[in-house]
């Protein structure tokens, strides 16, 4: 009988080893596939950036000799000047073609022409420059704010190169300078519901039907800051195009200021008193930029600064609270350079760059990019920040393992940031926007009085 016990006690035993090695295994395996399947991060695989052809240029003289022959005011065009000589801008930047006509042609026919002439050309690079199958994009995401045309923009790119009939295609308007950001953060946010995917984003502005022909002074100023270009960005979050692409995405934060009045009016589009429509950019705008980056900055901070820093602000907002009044001191700024080593401050005009430079306490040679895209291609709203990384890259000062932070300002009023970490070695001498110009760059820009 004794035998007979010790011998169901050890096939009990062996069948307990044989239900945990079972169990091990079959955990191991659900483990893995679970690595296997799970999406390892958004990707930016590579973008373009639209170069115009040089006989678009607009130096200054032709600016304002064009605007003497639209017949405009001495007053207008003497402030134009003024805002011009201002702007940060030079004499390479481009203007579409209806513009540079007398008067210029701001009809629909026109401003889809444009949106054909940037877009299907940084298209065609993009998925040449990686053998990338139109049929391959799985979703399609496009931003312009000011021109909206039916059918829309994404069906003008999957009517010219043939896009699957199932692809998840939006278009994105009204959204401002901030929009490409926005773009990113819509594909982030789809991608990760739609596993193993390619996504393509397509940020611009249309300047041709959007010109300004009254005498409005808050809305001329959109006539000489804004520019053509725009950019094409593939992201993906499949495993296999991590081994090639540039940059993964570390964090996106947006901020939204439109229950503020202020804020909300700060850039807005409406008829003047003589029923021209324009878009107005107001007195506030600097002080309404800054708020929103300091919102921004309050979610982005506690993402990206190291400890020391974060515990040097919380002191200092401890202190300022504690303190008798006349003895408190202002709240610590995070050293955000500790965080980021390169900067692509969105190209609104020099005193935009100016004001954020003073405002994160960073270095002249931060804000190089944004002045140097400012001076070659003007503002090209929401596809500036592009300029800028294009420049650093051309300019051969991304490492692997560098940390890249995009800020885009926006109407409504918006701040958006994105974080990007380079996981690629990046070759200065790879074909862009800059190729060819770019040893002429940093240059002096001339600085005017007030």
């Amino acid at each position: 009988m004794e035998t007979l016990v010790c011998k169901y006690f050890s096939l009990i035993c062996d069948g307990s080893i044989y239900v945990t090695q079972y169990f091990a295994i079959v955990s191991i395996i659900l483990i893995s596939l679970f690595f296997y399947l799970r999406s390892n991060g958004v990707y930016l695989v590579d973008y373009v950036c639209y170069s115009p052809p040089n006989h678009l240029r607009v130096p200054h003289s032709h600016f304002v000799e064009h605007s003497e022959f639209c017949n405009f005011d001495q007053d207008i065009l003497d402030f134009e000047m003024r805002v011009l000589e201002r702007s940060g801008i030079g004499d390479e930047s481009c203007m579409p073609p209806p513009v540079h006509e007398i008067p210029p042609n701001c009809s629909l026919r026109n401003g889809v022409a444009e949106m054909e002439m940037v877009l299907f050309e940084i298209v065609k690079d993009l998925l040449s420059k990686h053998n990338v199958h139109p049929k391959s994009i799985d979703i399609l995401v496009s931003n312009c704010s000011l021109f909206c045309p039916t059918p829309s923009i994404p069906s003008m790119i999957i009517n010219r190169f043939g896009l699957r009939s199932n692809i998840k295609s939006f278009n994105l308007s009204g959204m401002g300078c901030s929009a490409g950001i926005l773009s990113i953060s819509l594909v982030k946010d789809l991608l990760r519901v739609h596993k193993n995917s390619l996504a393509l984003v397509l940020t611009t502005e249309a300047i041709a039907p959007n010109g300004y022909q009254g005498k409005s002074k808050s809305k001329i100023m959109t006539n000489v800051l804004f520019r053509m270009g725009g950019a094409a960005i593939l992201i993906s979050n499949r495993k296999q195009d991590k081994k090639i692409a540039k940059y993964e995405l570390q964090h996106l934060v947006r901020t939204h200021l439109g229950s503020d009045e202020k804020a909300y009016k700060s850039v807005y589009q409406d008829p003047d008193k003589d029923g021209v429509v324009g878009v107005s950019l107001s007195r506030e705008l600097l002080r309404v930029a800054g708020s929103a980056l300091r919102t921004n900055m309050r979610e982005l901070g506690p993402l990206v600064l190291p400890y020391s820093e974060l515990l040097r602000y919380v002191w200092s907002a401890i202190q300022t609270k504690l303190l008798p009044s006349g003895d408190q001191k202002k709240i610590y700024l995070p050293n955000f350079r500790k965080a980021f080593q390169h900067f692509c401050i969105h190209a609104g005009g020099k005193s935009v760059i100016d004001a954020i430079e003073e405002s994160l306490k960073l270095q002249k040679e931060d804000g190089e990019a944004s002045r140097m895209a400012l001076y070659r291609f003007g503002n090209t709203s929401s596809s500036s920040v592009w300029y800028e990384l294009c420049y650093l890259e051309a300019k051969g000062k991304v490492k692997k393992g560098d940390r890249v932070w995009q800020i885009g300002f926006g109407s409504g009023f918006k701040c958006n940031s994105a974080a990007w970490k380079c996981i690629a070695d990046i070759d200065p001498n790879e074909r862009n926007a800059w190729s060819g110009i770019i040893h002429s760059y940093p240059i002096e820009i001339p600085v005017f009085d007030c």
